[in-house]
């Protein structure tokens, strides 16, 4: 094998291992969990919580504790496919300092049942008349039979829903239907677990009214990755590259490396429409084939240098060599075991809830559904193991070619890949806090504000280390006024910057308008997609949000600038570059205020990446498709320019002017003036 693996533009996030996400307390609970169990009185509990942080186990012991102690009488636990069911398994919490054990009698445990959904609901309604107190099953069974029995045969339980973010408040999600009717009728107790709380869809997962009564409990990816004892560093990257991917995935596939490939889709680009050859090909690839072993029915292929790979193929659909490695993969005793299989390539299977410690690479062909698929991909390579320094997700995707009808498609594929590596970046960074600038403000305890200290004379950037937070003053920031608009400036804000650069509109635009003002997507687009999104907040509170989210993602994107410096190094060296970056950035600006922040195309160090990434040829094709498709004002932008300008007169004394010099108040008064000429055509209701 004589692929010489090639460099892939990647963001690297270091980490200091701590070892402190890792160790139990006296009741054997790791600090998620310890945090969690702290809010076990709630009715209504979410939990964000990343893959590896100990979610199903927190859940039993809040479920033991409302059974015991709160009057519950049962616990339902739903999980969104049978293989994640195994989660919770017995566990004897006792051995570890707990009061109870958390058992699950085989009868009730319903994703080990043989037989169709449909038939297991007569098993939910004989759980329901007993005296048992623990029924697992998946979303489809659960939902079956709230349609049977109806959502007042629930009362006094505990209903815990596992991968929460399949439910959606869209009437046509039949969960989030049925969570509905549950909260409404408020006769039971609910505990929603996901770790990544946003749909690939952009639709949201509950309705307003409903969330807010949820008691959130969040950890973050900084605080576990921080915490762990092993792995230090996780990089996020893209690869581009032309002709047939099989043909050049070893450019990036190191053998050395625990690896998940998940190959194409049939119906993608990527996909050659044979997904057996194309295996057989990655397989012929990486040395000669060996034969398989008969107990784990694992492919075995001798490397150049002498090794033989243990292949996990989970692609063949012949079902009884599928179901074979299936269990070898999930074989208990061997979950500490390094050597076990070196590398596993997948379609549909190995995301969701697929626990595999050693794994140091998810590479995936081709762009997934949803940006939520790409999240749990990643989410199986940052699991903590003896040895394990260094993960990596690497994207590979096709470059655009020079017909038109690949280029638009190539173009959507490869934005989602750039919104799915622009949220990772905030997912893996620490949590803000932005607080306005005044006179008033003074250091908070535990935060560090580095060199010097806080000083009341400037915005100040204070980190605290042990909760992985930052405090930022920002001039002239708006202040969320309502507990609603507090709530979603304190925990949604990954949320809203989701729905951002999901926006094909604004990453279009941020990447690849060579005229872009760009207060048009951090005031303009975001500011609709915050409106859309949140209608029963005011105005006011609206805006502070979206200043909260603008900044966050912002400030994020430059702290990255910062650390990885003029040359675009994707290796920092500190375990803190992006804190440090972080106040790089905000100790070049003169002052730190909110309209410098709107000033800043949120879209450009992406491109700078992307422009690496790919070549000359493709990116010009990928502009010129867009600039293809770019249309002059329309009726809507131009009724929020003029929205923003009657916020200027209001904030300025005076209308935005066509002949300024700043190209943002030059557009609000092109918006003003097209807003006026669209009314008197009558081109509004």
């Amino acid at each position: 094998m004589t692929n010489e693996l090639k460099a892939v533009p990647a963001v690297s996030v270091s980490y200091a291992q701590n070892g402190s996400s890792t160790k139990s307390n006296a009741l054997g609970m790791r600090p998620m969990q310890e945090r969690a169990y702290e809010k076990r009185g709630e009715q209504y509990l979410l939990i964000k919580s990343p893959p590896a942080s100990g979610k199903s186990r927190a859940l039993m012991f809040i479920a033991l504790d409302k059974i015991a102690n709160q009057g519950l009488k049962q616990a339902i636990i739903v999980v969104p496919e049978k293989s994640i069911g195994s989660s919770f398994s017995d566990e004897p919490l006792s051995k570890y300092g707990f009061w109870a054990d958390w058992t699950v009698l085989p009868r009730w445990n319903l994703c080990n049942a043989p037989g169709e959904d449909g038939g297991k609901v007569n098993s939910v309604g004989a759980f329901l008349e007993s005296g048992d107190k623990v029924l697992v099953c998946t979303h489809a069974t659960f939902r079956f039979a709230v349609d049977r029995f109806g959502v007042e045969a629930f009362d006094d339980r505990l209903i815990a829903v596992d991968e929460f973010h399949h439910v959606s408040a869209n009437p046509d999600n039949k969960l989030g239907y049925h969570l509905g009717q549950f909260v409404a009728r408020d006769k039971v107790h609910i505990v929603a677990m996901t770790g990544s709380y946003f749909r690939g869809d952009a639709e949201a997962v509950l309705s307003p009214q409903d969330e807010a009564k949820f008691e959130p409990v969040t950890y973050t990816y900084y605080e576990q990755l921080n915490g762990y004892e092993y792995l230090k560093r996780l990089e996020i990257g893209y690869y581009f590259y032309s002709g047939a991917y099989a043909d050049e995935i070893l450019n990036v596939l190191n053998p050395a490396e625990k690896t998940i490939v998940h190959i194409p889709s049939v119906n993608s680009r990527e996909s050659t429409k044979d997904k057996i050859k194309e295996v057989e090909h990655i397989i012929g690839a990486l040395g000669e084939w060996d034969g398989t072993d008969p107990v784990t029915g694992f492919q075995l292929v001798k490397t150049t240098d002498g090794r033989t790979l243990r292949i996990a193929d989970l692609v063949d659909d012949d079902p009884t060599k599928r179901d074979r490695v299936s269990s070898a993969l999930k074989d208990a005793r061997q979950k500490n075991n390094r050597d076990h299989v070196d590398i596993i390539i997948a379609l549909g299977m190995a995301k969701e809830g697929f626990d595999w410690i050693w794994c140091e690479h998810a590479l995936t062909v081709g762009y997934r559904s949803s940006l939520t698929e790409i999240v749990q991909i990643i989410g199986r390579a940052t699991r903590d193991a003896p040895g394990k320094t260094y993960a990596r997700f690497t994207n590979l995707i096709a470059e655009p070619d020079a017909s038109e009808a690949t280029v638009s498609e190539a173009v959507n594929d490869t934005l989602k890949a750039i919104a799915a590596s622009l949220l990772m970046e905030q997912v893996l960074a620490p949590r803000f806090e932005f607080k306005p600038k005044n006179t008033q403000n003074g250091p908070t305890p535990g935060f560090n504000y580095g060199e010097g200290g806080y000083s009341p004379e400037k915005c100040n950037v204070g980190f605290n280390d042990s909760t992985g937070q930052f405090e930022i003053e920002i001039k002239g920031l708006a202040a969320p006024k309502s507990k609603e608009a507090v709530r979603i400036c304190r925990e949604d804000l990954n949320e809203v910057i989701a729905a951002f650069v999901h926006d094909k509109t604004a990453i279009e635009r941020g990447l690849f308008d060579e005229e872009l003002v760009p207060e048009q997507l951090t005031e303009i687009r975001l500011g609709k997609i915050i409106k859309d999104r949140y209608p029963e907040l005011d105005e006011d509170d609206q805006e502070a949000v979206r200043q909260h989210a603008i900044s966050a993602f912002t400030v994020t994107q430059q702290g990255k600038k910062a650390a990885l410096g003029d040359n675009g190094d994707s290796e920092p060296s500190a375990n803190n570059a992006l804190i440090d970056g972080v106040r790089r950035f905000s100790m070049d600006v003169r002052e730190l205020d909110i309209d410098l922040i709107d000033r800043i195309n949120p879209f450009g160090e992406a491109y700078a990446i992307l422009a690496k990434a790919m070549s000359e040829e493709s990116l010009k094709n990928v502009a010129a498709a867009i600039a293809a498709k770019r249309t002059s004002l329309t009726p809507e932008e131009a009724k929020d320019l003029a929205l923003r300008a009657v916020r200027f007169k209001r904030e300025r004394g005076r209308l935005p002017t066509i002949s300024s010099t700043d190209p943002w108040e030059k557009r609000m008064a092109e918006g003003a003036a097209a807003f006026v000429r669209f009314k008197d055509e009558g081109r509004y209701e």
